[in-house]
């Protein structure tokens, strides 16, 4: 039996105080609420345990605090991390607490599922090339033209599937996002794009077009093996810089 004694006795000592101060929150005349402001105020702890020397929080103090926070196992963020050499799909990644990973897929055979009201066949069916932008809890997806892996000049178009608003955001309905802080970034994108692909695809979102003929005639005719026509896809008006600013 391992003895913990030692630890219930281990003496911690105050050294550092933060107070953090907030702006009021207000609303516009539009009634928008308005973006709050934050001051955060350190303070050194004296030897008879009272704060001292107020100062604004420095860098490097930020610097230490940030380390500190990623050092614990709650915290990191797993899914931004290898299991080796970086994928060659991978694109971006932000590193931030709130991070995310931006990849590439290209031209593809699927199988697809759709609901039967849109009296669309599910099974195999050809896509265009991919983009990719996932944090833990959403992903967004969008078209590319081509079989070459995109640069940041490369535009996106419309990805012409069901389930997806204007900008992309894929709507997940009851599918179960099971994404923990220890999945590894291989099996993060691993995930989304099963998600993604064996979902069931049953509506379209806003009046957005996502192809340039009917969307459901266009699944109609994939579903019968034809290479996916490049010339249905529009485009957005953004590139793969936009994803990544």
């Amino acid at each position: 039996m391992k003895n913990v004694s030692q630890t219930f006795n281990q003496q911690y000592l105050p050294v550092k105080a933060l107070l953090i101060y907030q702006s009021v929150e207000q609303e516009s005349e539009n009634y928008e609420r308005q973006p709050t402001e934050v001051y955060v105020e350190s303070y050194d702890i004296g030897k008879q345990g009272n704060p001292i020397n107020a100062h604004p929080l420095s860098v490097k103090e930020m610097i230490a605090l940030s380390e500190l926070l990623q050092a614990t196992q709650e915290l990191k963020n797993n899914f931004l991390q290898c299991k080796g050499v970086l994928p060659t799909k991978l694109i971006y990644v932000n590193t931030q607490n709130n991070g995310y990973a931006v990849w590439h897929t290209p031209p593809q055979e699927v199988s697809l599922f759709f609901t039967d009201s849109l009296g669309i066949p599910s099974g195999k069916a050809k896509i265009p090339a991919m983009l990719w932008k996932a944090t833990k809890e959403s992903v967004q997806v969008f078209a590319i033209k081509g079989k070459a892996k995109p640069t940041v000049k490369t535009p996106l178009y419309y990805a012409p599937f069901f389930n997806l608003s204007q900008d992309g955001r894929v709507c997940m309905g009851t599918v179960n996002i099971n994404i923990d802080r220890q999945t590894c970034l291989e099996d993060f994108m691993a995930q989304w794009e099963s998600y993604f692909f064996n979902s069931y695809f049953t509506h379209t979102l806003g009046n957005h077009r996502h192809c340039k003929t009917g969307i459901v005639e266009l699944w109609k005719e994939q579903a019968t093996g034809r290479d996916f026509p490049q010339d249905e896809l529009i485009k957005n008006g953004r590139t793969l810089k936009d994803l990544i600013r």
